[in-house]
């Protein structure tokens, strides 16, 4: 069993908010390496947000756990690199131990909150009271402490900190911190200590990236032979990360940026990052999966391993995506290029059709904005992203070949295409004028895109030829 006895601890400079796998093979394992190549000398108060005592708390392990990072490096060949990770000092159950978390709040050497928890976690609740132990959202909790920790250091400027939220929303960091404003407003505390939080603290919004699969289960006993002890904690994540962090010079300064080459990006506006993000990783994820899936194939890895789909994505990537975005082409094409050895990992079997929940949302929010700007651009609509539009409206018939198809979306959209299909097949509508009536909700794209030059017959031409021809052979076509 790991314990410290060979590992020794370093001062708390962080509390995190979640004890998940995700944090400890993203934030804490940067940690870990930030405390190993620089002079950063920080160690992390884990915080268990929610009430449970499962699994049990990683004080066991005295907050050791080991990383298995796998998947393609920058060579292009396939590594696995394990280690010790030992950036968290303890972990802290909120429900069962309230005073201890209030008492980090005294703490004068913390620099720096991160959290994670969940979508849902930044919330406000409006039954939550000062007086609570603790109150129930994490934005009231983290009210609670910081007004601890302002009434204990009486307002010192310089015990504000940098506040990192990872949750899957946009500028989080901004959202946060509003709501730790109107939990300031609801429990009428005074006006200084809202000027505090302004001033002495620093909400970053954040874009957080890297694929972590978690705790290995099935091959847990054989990775803990190969290190040789007992390790419950163990987690896997691919190799690949970034963390886009919204914030000053001085947060680059604080964590010792300069001192070591993580992929961590001090950034004016994060926006251009999670477009690009958005655009090319899940964009390229999107259209791969009606064409890959219908041309017979189950994994993304199975699709980058087929010569056709392989070259379908990079140049959907490389002459229609990226030429719609607005960073650095050579950024662009690096992000692509590390988009593709990700999707080539061969640690990590991800398949088609759990990307495919909610599709017609997410053709909506990652592919149509750069597909009505290559139409802007070229006067006519890119022929892969039509015919991944075309593909995708062929998936939502619901067969491949003589087997049914799963699909997972709103009903209104199930319901819409089981009506629309079986009228093609009984023929009383024809293919363009299922396209038509696909493209004309302009309550679900945000416009009629019947209206877009010449996108109704593009794609009504790509689904006549899939359906003659089948998907396999119209790639062949279009290639």
């Amino acid at each position: 069993m790991l314990n410290r006895e060979h590992y020794p601890a370093y001062p708390t400079k962080v509390m995190q908010f979640g004890e998940g796998n995700f944090m400890r093979a993203f934030v804490d394992w940067q940690l870990d390496l930030l405390n190993e190549q620089t002079k950063l000398n920080a160690g992390v108060a884990v915080i268990r947000p929610i009430d449970s005592q499962f699994p049990p708390l990683l004080n066991e392990q005295d907050g050791l756990y080991t990383s298995v990072i796998r998947g393609i490096n920058e060579q292009g060949e396939p590594v696995e690199e394990m280690r010790v990770v030992r950036s968290i000092n303890e972990e802290i159950a909120i429900y069962q131990d309230f005073e201890r978390y209030m008492t980090l709040a005294e703490n004068d050497e913390l620099e720096f909150i991160f959290s994670n928890t969940t979508e849902a976690g930044i919330s406000f609740n409006a039954d939550d009271k000062l007086t609570d132990a603790p109150a129930s959202s994490f934005p009231a909790k983290l009210t609670q402490w910081l007004y601890k920790r302002y009434q204990h250091f009486s307002g010192s400027q310089d015990k504000g900190l940098f506040i990192i939220p990872c949750e899957l929303i946009d500028y989080n960091g901004k959202k946060l911190k509003q709501y730790v404003l109107d939990y300031a407003k609801l429990w009428n505390l005074e006006s200084a200590f809202v000027a505090w939080v302004n001033e002495a603290n620093t909400f970053c919004s954040t874009l957080v990236d890297r694929i972590v699969t978690g705790h290995p289960r099935d091959e847990h006993a054989d990775l803990q032979d190969r290190v040789g002890y007992q390790d419950q904690f163990m987690v896997t994540a691919e190799y690949f990360y970034l963390f886009v962090i919204q914030g000053p010079k001085a947060l680059a300064e604080a964590l010792k940026l300069d001192e070591c080459d993580l992929n961590i990006k001090i950034v004016d506006d994060i926006k251009p990052y999670k477009e690009r993000k958005v655009a090319i990783l899940n964009g390229a994820h999107t259209a791969m999966v009606p064409v890959a899936y219908l041309a017979g194939i189950d994994t993304v890895g199975e699709a980058m391993a087929d010569d056709e789909l392989r070259q379908f994505v990079d140049v959907l990537l490389s002459d229609e995506v990226i030429p719609a975005l607005d960073l650095p082409r050579s950024e662009l094409d690096s992000f692509a290029a590390s988009v593709i050895q990700r999707f080539q990992n061969p640690y990590i079997k991800h398949q088609l059709m759990s990307i495919s929940l909610n599709s017609m949302t997410k053709f909506k929010t990652r592919l149509l904005p750069q597909l009505l700007r290559c139409v802007e651009l070229n006067g006519q609509p890119p022929k892969l992203m039509s015919f991944s539009l075309a593909a995708q409206i062929l998936f939502y018939r619901g067969k491949r070949g003589e087997q049914q198809i799963e699909l997972a979306d709103d009903q209104k959209w199930l319901d819409v295409f089981a009506e629309l299909w079986l009228a093609v097949e009984q023929g009383n509508i024809s293919c363009q004028q299922l396209v038509n009536a696909v493209l004309s909700d302009a309550e679900h794209w945000g416009q009629d895109l019947t209206l877009t030059a010449q996108l109704v017959e593009t794609v009504s031409q790509y689904l006549e030829v899939m359906l003659q021809q089948g998907v396999r052979q119209a790639l062949k076509e279009v290639l």
